[in-house]
């Protein structure tokens, strides 16, 4: 997992003697030419490494996108012609059913009501292709009846419109129905079984249903200001229905869980599994409440348990942020290395100011100036980066590398138009119960020789300074919601019969997992074999399952602008499952989590037997920045776009372009959500903590950080935090800007020894863990499932992995 694009010392053209070449010799008098292999070196590296010109990515992290590029994604290119055919379907039945020659928005809403009605008859026939092209009549309605309207926010208007309309009728359950009958439909299935390439035209009735069904969940979920008294009473409504499915008394989303699993097992190959995700993931987002609704109940749930108010909204905290530059292309040694051999300090002039002069900057820089924008290398100072990189061990990464000797200050005034200084750090301290405890512990056995248990009140026979500390740590001592509900199992369970059964509050995440017990092991995995093939890293296998279903036409391109069309295609396809994926997930951990604990541990704990780790570990072994910036999109076929204007003649230069944004939204959404799920899995968790290590995730992750963007970068430190200690002192060494970054940007812990390794701990001297097998890693004890609760486990490898 070594960054390919950052060699090693050796066998690297830096490595190269250079005794031949000449490198100066300390008195200041000329300067050589740079060697060749050095120069072509540092040319690879800064083609490899263009991330250093990245500038600042103006992104916005919320619950999803825009409006219209949320309903642009659910349509492949592919898929663009039906456009057509669902406006001639409509027109055809409209012209049929109304007698006058108005238009859909010519019509009064009790007429548009009566229209939707007979459109709802007519769906009860036996026959399936008249009931596919009165659903494609639904399906234009849904879609804004784009062949009355003349700018793209009419068509976004109408869509609204008349999908609360539809609601209003009872669409929705007629179409829930219909999937129902689809999916039992084992004749598709077996037909596309027996296909050799399964393409879009075994998925059209499965595809127009669940258009529909997305159409209308989407445009229901937006809230607006202007909306009248009696959309908001219909979106409530709508909420309440998806939790509360009156189809077999299960919510909505358990039916699409089960059409992933039954996709993932190979029976059902022809579902549109992308439409599939998009609608599981806005359903699940709808019912149980996005980012902002799950903060709200955080802070309700606190207030109840009495607990004090949370000190600051992490999301909030994060959009104040900057992102940290990245440094230019010199070294990061360290001090020992950075100060010439007294030989030649004695021969230069001046050279004692000058070493001074360089420490006094360095100083300044590692603690204060962390934002500051550094002038470009000199010729002179890139050689000596050359000469001293033969020095280092292990992999150098571009992020670490720091001038050696700055110009004079004549030359580098710190004006305050080059220099931000942070005002503070961004986060509160926080301090756990078992951070108290076990600082009086070594305090007691220290100065009295004897410890007092979770007493944290006795602080008799300890010097006054130990008192400061407590007084200090109880100030900033942190209670969750998690420690409660802890708490009140553990009492549960001492005192079964005298505090009576528990009483469960059946919250749409209670209901939600309650239907997901008993298979949720499946949906993890299925969702996450569907992660893994739509993952850029991954390679194409015979037995992977085949995700591009419904982009594939039925004839396959020809052209050569037509492969690069669907090239673009299959690209973008992937990019939005594993959106959808990521952010599925993110959702489900938060919100178990704030309704219980164990129910948040049940699902982490089958991610990890699933090998999520190193799977999101996989997918950020590439070039994030590349991915980040990828423009695989065409903006003239995006939806509503191409429903208005007439389509231009694509060339292959036009397709080339792309469109004129800095950055692609989705993808760097979907690398925020899988950082933020594998500190979730890890966090707390000192054997999951080393399968980082055993994976080799630091590289990994120090590559993401040439990404410019202040929320992908806090949680890639924060992922290096939990492991810093486990690198080894020498790492530490090499990777001082790394650690000053982490000071910097992540929350602090009082008496935590991140940034060093102790003798308890197993430090990275120890390589013995790098042979363990991952059967070693997790060592869970298993207990029964109490009530409607989660499986109860406790995590027993709390000590070193190391079998010495």
């Amino acid at each position: 997992m070594d960054d390919p694009a950052a060699p090693g010392p050796a066998g690297s053209p830096a490595n190269d003697n250079g005794n031949g070449n000449g490198n100066g010799n300390g008195n200041g008098k000329g300067k050589p030419a740079v060697p060749k292999g050095r120069e072509t070196f540092r040319n690879q590296r800064r083609e490899s490494e263009g991330s250093v010109d990245c500038p600042t990515l103006e992104f916005e992290y919320g619950d999803s996108d825009g409006h219209a590029a949320e309903l642009s994604e659910l349509y492949s290119y592919t898929e663009n012609l039906e456009f057509t055919t669902n406006r001639k379907c409509f027109e055809e039945d409209f012209r049929t059913q109304v007698q006058d020659t108005k238009e859909w928005l010519e019509l009064e809403e009790d007429a548009q009501k009566t229209y939707v009605m007979g459109l709802l008859d007519r769906l009860e026939v036996v026959s399936r292709e008249k009931r596919l092209k009165v659903a494609r009549a639904v399906l234009y309605l849904a879609q804004g009846t784009f062949g009355e309207c003349d700018s793209e926010v009419d068509v976004l208007h109408w869509s609204r419109y008349n999908c609360f309309l539809l609601y209003q009728m009872g669409t929705f359950s007629a179409f829930l129905e219909l999937l129902h009958m689809e999916i039992d439909n084992s004749q598709a299935s077996s037909s596309a079984l027996r296909k050799p390439a399964v393409s879009i035209a075994d998925s059209t009735e499965l595809r127009v249903l669940l258009s529909v069904m997305y159409l209308m969940v989407e445009n229901i979920r937006l809230e607006r200001e202007i909306d009248p008294c009696g959309w908001r009473t219909a979106r409530e409504t709508f909420r309440t229905e998806l939790s509360f499915s009156t189809h077999n008394e299960e919510p909505f989303a358990l039916l699409l869980f089960s059409m992933v699993t039954k996709f993932c097992s190979g029976l059902a190959p022809h579902f549109p599994i992308k439409k599939v995700l998009l609608l599981l993931w806005k359903v699940v987002m709808f019912t149980l409440g996005g980012f902002e609704h799950l903060q709200a109940l955080k802070i309700q749930k606190r207030a109840e348990l009495g607990l004090p108010p949370l000190a600051e909204d992490s999301i909030q905290v994060v959009k104040s942020m900057r992102a940290a530059s990245p440094p230019s292309y010199t070294l990061d040694l360290g001090e020992s290395q950075l100060a010439p051999p007294p030989s030649k300090l004695r021969g230069r002039r001046g050279s004692r100011r000058q070493l001074l002069t360089k420490q006094d900057s360095l100083d300044i820089y590692n603690e204060r100036d962390l934002f500051k924008t550094e002038e470009p290398a000199t010729e002179e100072e890139e050689e000596s980066a050359a000469d001293g990189e033969r020095t280092l061990d292990g992999e150098l990464d571009l992020l670490e590398q720091d001038p050696l000797v700055p110009p004079p200050p004549s030359q580098t005034p710190l004006s305050t138009d080059r220099v931000a200084f942070p005002k503070g750090l961004p986060w509160a301290p926080k301090v756990r119960q078992k951070d108290i405890e076990h600082f009086l512990e070594m305090s007691r056995n220290k100065f009295i020789g004897f410890t007092l248990g979770q007493d944290t009140d006795t602080l008799v026979g300890l010097p006054r300074p130990i008192h400061e500390s407590v007084k200090t740590l109880k100030q900033h001592k942190y209670i969750s919601i998690a420690d409660i509900q802890i708490k009140n199992e553990e009492e549960l369970e001492k005192c079964p019969l005298s505090l009576g059964e528990e009483v469960v509050p059946e919250t749409p995440s209670e209901i939600l997992y309650q239907g997901m017990l008993y298979s949720l092991p499946q949906y993890m995995i299925a969702l996450l074999k569907i992660l893994l093939a739509a993952a850029p890293t991954s390679k194409a296998k015979t037995d992977s399952i085949n995700i591009l279903a419904d982009v594939l036409p039925e004839e396959m391109p020809v052209t050569v602008l037509q492969s690069m069309k669907l090239g673009i295609d299959v690209n973008r396809h992937k990019e939005i499952i594993v959106k959808s994926i990521s952010a599925l997930l993110l959702l489900l951990l938060k919100h178990f989590k704030l309704n219980h604990i164990y129910q948040f541990e049940y699902v982490s704990q089958h991610l990890v037997f699933a090998n999520c780790i190193p799977l999101i570990l996989k997918f950020f072994n590439q070039n994030i920045l590349s991915y980040i910036t990828a423009k695989n999109s065409i903006s003239v076929l995006d939806y509503p776009c191409c429903t208005i204007q007439d389509l231009p003649e694509l060339t292959t230069e036009s397709l080339e372009a792309g469109d004129n944004s800095q950055f692609c939204w989705r993808n760097l959404f979907s690398c925020i959500n899988l950082l933020r799920l594998l500190n979730k899995l890890t966090k707390w968790k000192h054997s999951r903590t080393m399968m980082l290590v055993v994976f080799k995730s630091a590289p990994i992750l120090k590559r993401a950080l040439k990404v410019k963007q202040a929320m992908l970068q806090l949680y890639v430190l924060k992922l290096l935090k939990i492991q810093t200690k486990y690198l080894g002192r020498q790492w530490r060494k090499s990777n001082m800007k790394t650690m000053s970054a982490i000071y910097q940007k992540v929350r602090h812990r009082m008496n935590d020894d991140w940034a060093y390794g102790n003798g308890s701990s197993c430090s990275a001297r120890c390589s013995c863990h790098k042979a363990l097998p991952l059967q070693q890693v997790w060592h869970l004890q298993d207990c029964e499932p109490r009530e409607k609760k989660s499986l109860h486990f406790s995590i027993t490898s709390d000590n070193c992995l190391c079998p010495n």
